[in-house]
Order: structure tokens, then C-alpha cells, then sequence
């Protein structure tokens, strides 16, 4: 082979793999659990919304398998609504977390809390379909901040 060519290879070689080593740096430093840099108080109100919104959840589970849309709307407005963190939180608390917590963590639970809306929506309506797709589309989203944001908590995420 022909020696330009051979550096012709080369460089976008190095330029890939220069992109995926800078990308998975990014990606190493996106991923950091914000729960050790919270107060033990934030940590706390954390797990308690997080245990909430998971007995919700299993209950919706249920609810959908049974049909019971009038259930599902209730449990996904709740969900919706719960925001334990936000509604016990001191001036001090929310400015100590938004010091910790990057943006994206605060996008995630928003669009978290807005799914659970819609889900309430849907179930309202009485369609099924859509529940089960915005249901999947909040799961998606736990898992999603779980393994960007809680990986000391959520182990299997960290692999």
C-alpha cells in the first residue's frame, strides 16, 4: 500500500479514536452520583421521593394489568404532584442543590414529573395504549437518571 494512502487511513483513525476517548471522558464526568455531595437532610428527602415514586409505580403496574384506569390516574397524579424534595426544601436546601445538581439532573426530573402528567391524562381518558406508552416512557426516564445520576446507589449502572 502505497504510503499516502496508508496516511490517509490513519489520520481519521486518530481523529475517531481522539472523539470517542474526549466523548467517553464527558461521558465519565456526566455520569457522577450527585447523592454524596447533598446534605444528609437532601439525601433523605430524596430516598423518601424516590421510595414514593417507586410504591406508586408498582401500583400502576398493577392498575394496568387490571384496566383500572381511574387507579392509574390517581397514582400518576400523585407522582406527578409528589415533589417531596421540592416542597421540603429551606432556601438554603434548594440553593445547596442546585450547586450540586447539574442541569440535566434538574431537566430529567421535571420531564420525569410532566410523563407522570400525561400518564394521569391518558389514564383519564381511558387510553390504554397511551398509558402503557407514557408508563414505559417514565420507567425509561428513572433508569435513565439512575444510571447517570445515582450509580453509587444503583450499582449495575455503573458496568
Amino acid at each position: 500500500m502505497p504510503r499516502t494512502h496508508t496516511r490517509k487511513l490513519f489520520l481519521p483513525l486518530i481523529i475517531v479514536s481522539v472523539a470517542v476517548a474526549l466523548s467517553g471522558l464527558a461521558l465519565a464526568q456526566a455520569n457522577k452520583s450527585i447523592s454524596p455531595m447533598l446534605t444528609p437532610k437532601l439525601q433523605e428527602l430524596l430516598r423518601k421521593e424516590m421510595q414514593s415514586i417507586n410504591d406508586a409505580s408498582q401500583k400502576i403496574l398493577a392498575a394496568l394489568v387490571a384496566g383500572d384506569d381511574t387507579r392509574v390516574a390517581k397514582l400518576a397524579q400523585q407522582i406527578h404532584d409528589s415533589f417531596i424534595l421540592r416542597q421540603s426544601m429551606t432556601p438554603v436546601d434548594k440553593a445547596h442543590l442546585m450547586t450540586v445538581a447539574p442541569e440535566g439532573f434538574v431537566q430529567m426530573d421535571r420531564d420525569f414529573h410532566e410523563i407522570a402528567a400525561e400518564l394521569a391524562k391518558a389514564a383519564r381518558a381511558g387510553n390504554r395504549p397511551l398509558q402503557h406508552e407514557q408508563f414505559g416512557r417514565m420507567i425509561e426516564t428513572c433508569g435513565a437518571c439512575h444510571a447517570q445520576y445515582a450509580t453509587d446507589r444503583f450499582a449495575g449502572f455503573s458496568e
